[in-house]
């Protein structure tokens, strides 16, 4: 992403090595993009199947032939894409997915099963809406086509509603929408797959063994996994199993997690050698360490996210949302009770269906089990989730054809629109709310997730503003990092910004990086012993190039401090107890380099500007007065 020139110096971090951040807002980001390229792309579809229908049937009706050894597989362009390049869209949502169960906010098992409540009951009420409109007629083998969300123009409608929406409320539709294309594949395989040849189907369910092997025994190699991936997906196709499904069961076997400490150590040190004696040896090496240090599931990401959201899906609506629009399709579809199953699935029963089963487990559970979000924010992501178009059109092709396949279609794009404009009218009825009202409707009584593993204590941290605040900004900081020098004066303009705002240092040496870091974070600690702390701190984040012991003498007696206690102090290394407790905390809390904030234990993603960190300030402000009116929010759970 291209950040505006101002806020490029307010981005940066000196890390012991690249950690593994792939945050939600990043993915999402993506998706808001590709919205607006699949919405172009379905546009598109729609005229040149209404310019010219014959050459937009005949192009994608062309067959293109794929030849591996004596094998021959003879696919439509359309096939090519529904069944071939559709496999890496689902790969990608399997990455996203699995993500967020290993180090997002699914990572608390417990927020799990709301969601698959009602990503499952937002299906079956569609469902149900369809069968009773086909009961009794051919077309009730259509069902599968009125249950799906499409994942991109969900979240890409999400995004465009702003950011008064809750991030938690983007995680409740993603895992949603996961549970949907799950479902929707093994309909898929099992519904509508005409028939299936079991000696095929055999093979790859051995090639998916050898997939499972590889992957208990630690094997690492992109090659391998990509061709038993490739080897799987011709054996599903021969086998008559819709073979996409094995996109999304790659996904969800690549693992996501945050850099360990040696890793990130073992790059510094390779990039140091490869600094002394540049070698191609060295430089492979150095490769290597870097690339070991990053989640295979953050490396897939960011070589085939934008690839699937820019290049692929689109693609998809090219060749599958045509369809000739005139006053005998309005006329036919209005009375279709494909058409009509289809629409009112999506437009009524996801809304109904999610809202429903959030309703139910919340009332069961006594509220302990809340929606991520307020019920006005939950109704809006409903009437979203009423977005079907991937999938479902994915569906619709192979359940319908001609006539029929056109009025599923319609019923399809139709919904489309009407989702979008019942969301907008939601959120602006929520907008017209008093003002309580409209952030409790938005933000809702949710427990938030806590990033910071070790709660804030006054007694021990150094903590700078008011003791009682509603929010706290904690930082990871190192006294060398460049980048903590120039977020100081950033903190100082929040501080003086807001009156119920308390600032946290933690200290984050990097020893490996920075060779002063380390005694200057145990001078700040002398400086502490005599009640000079932040005094200490502010010309030590001044002076960052200038650190050596002679330096923190001059400090120490600029300040008033007893220079003979601070020489002691510092020799015998009194501070360096509490330094190595704040590295410790920064390891459990997954930090990887500095600077590193937290927002009343949310950690903080993107730069540090001021701007930034006042949105993320504002949002911690407005959830501590629906959670909790009038509580001390700083205390986080945790070791003290």
């Amino acid at each position: 992403m291209n950040l505006p020139p101002g806020l490029v110096e307010f981005s940066g971090r000196t890390e012991r090595g690249k950690g593994a951040r792939t945050p939600l807002r990043a993915f999402l980001h993506t998706e808001t993009g590709s919205a607006v390229v699949l919405l172009a792309a379905t546009f598109a579809a729609l005229a040149w199947a209404n310019a010219a229908p014959s050459g937009y049937t005949s192009f994608w009706q062309t067959r293109v032939s794929v030849q591996a050894a004596s094998h021959v597989a003879a696919l439509s362009l359309r096939d090519l894409v529904n069944s071939g390049l559709m496999a890496l869209f689902f790969f990608v949502v399997g990455l996203e997915a699995r993500r967020e169960f290993d180090i997002g906010e699914l990572r608390e098992r417990k927020r799990l099963a709301l969601p698959l409540a009602a990503g499952v009951s937002g299906m079956l009420v569609p469902i149900g809406i369809y069968l009773a409109f086909n009961a009794g007629r051919p077309s009730v083998h259509g069902w599968g086509a009125a249950m799906s969300t499409d994942t991109a123009f969900a979240l890409g409608m999400l995004a465009t509603l702003g950011r008064r929406m809750p991030s938690g409320l983007r995680v409740f539709i993603l895992t949603i929408a996961v549970v949907d294309d799950l479902l929707a594949l093994a309909v898929i395989a099992t519904a509508y797959t005409s028939r299936i040849a079991v000696a095929p189907l055999l093979s790859a369910l051995a090639v998916f063994a050898a997939v499972l092997l590889a992957h208990a025994l630690g094997a690492r190699g992109g090659l391998l996994y990509g061709l038993l991936a490739v080897a799987a997906w011709g054996a599903l196709a021969e086998s008559g199993v819709d073979p996409v499904v094995i996109g999304l069961a790659m996904g969800l076997l690549t693992y996501a997690r945050p850099a360990s400490r040696s890793e990130l150590e073992r790059a510094s040190g390779l990039f140091r050698l490869f600094r002394e004696q540049p070698t191609p040896e060295l430089a492979r090496s150095v490769r290597a360490g870097l690339a070991s240090a990053v989640s295979p599931n953050e490396r897939m990401q960011r070589l085939f996210h934008p690839w699937a959201s820019y290049a692929i899906v689109p693609l998809f609506a090219l060749a599958n949302a045509g369809i000739q629009v005139d006053s005998s399709l309005v006329e036919r579809a209005v009375a279709s009770p494909i058409t009509l199953g289809v629409f009112f699935g999506y437009v009524l029963g996801k809304p109904l269906g999610i809202l429903g089963a959030a309703a139910v487990a919340t009332g069961l559970s006594r509220g302990r089990v809340r929606p991520p979000a307020g019920w006005g924010a939950v109704a809006a992501g409903g009437t979203l989730a009423g977005v079907g178009f991937t999938v479902s059109l994915l569906i619709a092709t192979r359940a319908f054809h001609g006539d029929q396949l056109d009025l599923a279609k319609a019923g399809v794009l139709g919904a489309v629109a009407v989702s979008f404009v019942l969301a907008w009218a939601v959120n602006g009825v929520i907008g017209l709310l008093p003002h309580k009202v409209r952030l409790r409707a938005r933000l809702g009584r949710a427990e938030s997730i806590v990033d910071l593993a070790v709660g804030v204590d006054p007694a021990r941290d150094h903590v700078r503003g008011p003791l009682s605040a509603a929010v706290t900004v904690v930082e990871y900081g190192d006294y060398e990092c460049r980048y903590c020098g120039l977020a100081e004066p950033v903190i100082r303009d929040l501080l003086g910004g807001f009156d119920d705002v308390r600032y946290v240092w933690r200290h984050l040496p990097l020893t490996d990086v920075h060779v002063h870091a380390q005694l200057a974070a145990e001078a700040a600690e002398a400086a502490a012993r005599q009640d000079r702390y932040w005094q200490m701190h502010d010309l030590l984040l001044a002076h960052q190039g200038a650190l050596r012991p002679a330096d923190l003498t001059a400090y120490a007696g600029a300040i008033g401090l007893d220079v003979e206690r601070f020489e002691s102090d510092l020799g015998a290394r009194t501070g360096s107890t509490h330094v190595a407790e704040d590295v410790e905390t920064a390891d459990l809390s997954g930090v990887a380099g500095t600077p590193t904030f937290f927002v009343n234990g949310r950690r903080h993603h993107g730069p540090y500007d001021i701007d930034s960190l006042s949105a993320a300030v504002r949002a911690a402000r407005e959830r501590a007065a629906v959670t909790s009116p009038g509580a001390r929010l700083w205390r986080v759970p945790g070791r003290a």
